[in-house]
């Protein structure tokens, strides 16, 4: 009963109620029970198999879920950040966790080589990543690197990070991880310049030492600052990475986008579309997911990890997951309808998957894909509200300069209060309705003239 198995809980009924000689059951029957009676007893344990427990149990829910409750209401920053470090070495939980942050408008602060601690840690009421949560940076390492910090002030630079770590198991994988993620941002200089310095950084510092402690005297020992600084390995003249590739360093180190997220410019569509998140296909504390066995939904987002497969039948298959702002489904499309979408399913590509939920016990849930849309094949309607026509046609040709700049396949309705009118712009005014063009024309026409259908 406890893993709700329906068709084996039937099967036991007939015991129940009858008996089961080969089994030593007498059964109800046989105890002077009438067939009604034990029949609607049975039917209750089935009630109770669907999630009941005594009272005791009960009480002592209520009085943690109440705890919880205040915590989070008089302490939700802080309450948060509790949460994230309890999961700190589940990265899906805590991207989980990262998104519900959002909605409370909590802010997730970047991690930083002298603002962050080892855990995730409260910093003006928003939250500061913890350098643990980072890969290929250990607990041992970032407990030394704090340490001195603490000891000694803040670091000034990457050179001066170095100087001070290399000799406590700070190796170029874990300088490497910081400057990727983003963790040495407030140093002079970009992620990339400081990737093309930084090896060179080391390997002289080490050099150094290593004459250092075998009783080896350099130049640098009797210079004075100002020729030190003069021979200081100086910064490339080369520009940062372009932005999809910092949101993948972030990904592939913090195992999350902290600065930005590439699904950001689409969200509208995806509100629009997608019937379910990510996360719900995960299995939650009780060992189940939200979204049913057999249900028909629909999940949007970025295909990642391409998985193509031959059957038996030496027919093609594919597996792929679908990643949003919550997390990542796995994707499952069979031989017919991968030869459908074969030319569609690509790392990267921003796509709607419709298809039936499968779960398994103790498995998150995946989707069979019954069909794919591309994102760029998925309109919506921008509607966007003038007091009369008046207004519209004074607005007009500004209005048609805004949206001249933001080229697509969404369609614009004018709505005009007074004559109770609407106006479908022509294929030619057709627009992308990302973000930043929605609230370009709130802040111009305001928040409630502008809306998404």
């Amino acid at each position: 009963m406890s893993k709700k198995k329906i068709d084996v809980m039937e099967q036991e009924r007939r015991n129940f109620v009858f008996g089961n000689p080969e089994l030593s059951v007498k059964g109800c029957v046989a105890n002077g029970i009438d067939e009604k009676t034990a029949n609607k007893v049975y039917d209750e344990m089935i009630d109770f198999a669907k999630y009941a427990f005594n009272k005791a149990h009960s009480t002592c829910y209520a009085i943690v879920a109440y705890q919880t409750a205040y915590l989070k209401y008089y302490y939700p920053v802080e309450f948060m950040a509790a949460l994230m470090n309890s999961v700190i070495d589940t990265a899906s939980k805590v991207t989980g966790y990262i998104m519900t942050c959002r909605t409370m408008g909590i802010d997730i602060l970047p991690p930083d080589i002298n603002e962050s601690e080892a855990e995730f840690t409260v910093c003006n009421n928003n939250i500061r990543y913890g350098l643990c949560a980072l890969k290929s940076v250990g607990r041992s390492v970032v407990d030394q690197i704090v340490r001195e910090r603490n000891n000694r002030g803040k670091y000034k630079s990457i050179s001066d990070l170095i100087e001070r770590t290399i000799e406590k198991e700070v190796n170029k994988r874990t300088i490497e991880s910081l400057i990727k993620s983003g963790a040495l941002d407030s140093f002079e200089g970009n992620r990339r310049q400081k990737m093309q310095i930084y090896t060179i950084i080391m390997d002289n510092i080490s050099q150094s030492k290593k004459k250092s402690m075998a009783g080896q005297m350099t130049l640098f020992d009797i210079a004075s600052d100002d020729i030190k600084e003069d021979f200081e390995i100086k910064l490339p003249n080369v520009s940062e990475y372009a932005k999809e590739e910092l949101l993948a360093f972030e990904k592939e180190f913090i195992g999350h986008y902290i600065s930005g997220h590439p699904m950001d410019e689409y969200q509208a569509k995806w509100k629009k579309h997608a019937t379910r998140r990510s996360d719900e296909f995960a299995l939650n504390e009780d060992g189940e997911c939200q979204v049913k066995e057999g249900a028909k939904e629909t999940v949007g987002g970025m295909i990642t990890n391409v998985s193509i497969k031959t059957t038996r039948k030496n027919q093609v298959m594919a597996f792929f997951m679908v990643e949003d702002m919550y997390g990542t489904v796995e994707i499952l499309v069979f031989p017919k309808d991968y030869e459908r979408y074969r030319m569609v399913i690509a790392e990267d590509k921003k796509v709607f998957v419709s298809g039936r939920v499968s779960s398994s016990e103790d498995e998150n849930a995946k989707l069979i894909c019954e069909k794919i849309t591309e994102f760029s094949n998925m309109s919506v309607s921008l509607w966007i509200r003038f007091e009369n026509k008046e207004a519209y046609e004074q607005s007009e040709s500004e209005l048609m300069d805004i949206i001249g700049q933001y080229d697509g396949k969404d369609k614009i309705v004018i709505y005009l209060t007074e004559e109770k009118q609407k106006k479908i712009l022509p294929p030619a005014y057709t627009v992308e309705a990302s973000p930043a063009l929605i609230e370009r024309l709130k802040e111009k026409y305001g928040e409630k003239n502008v809306a998404l259908t």
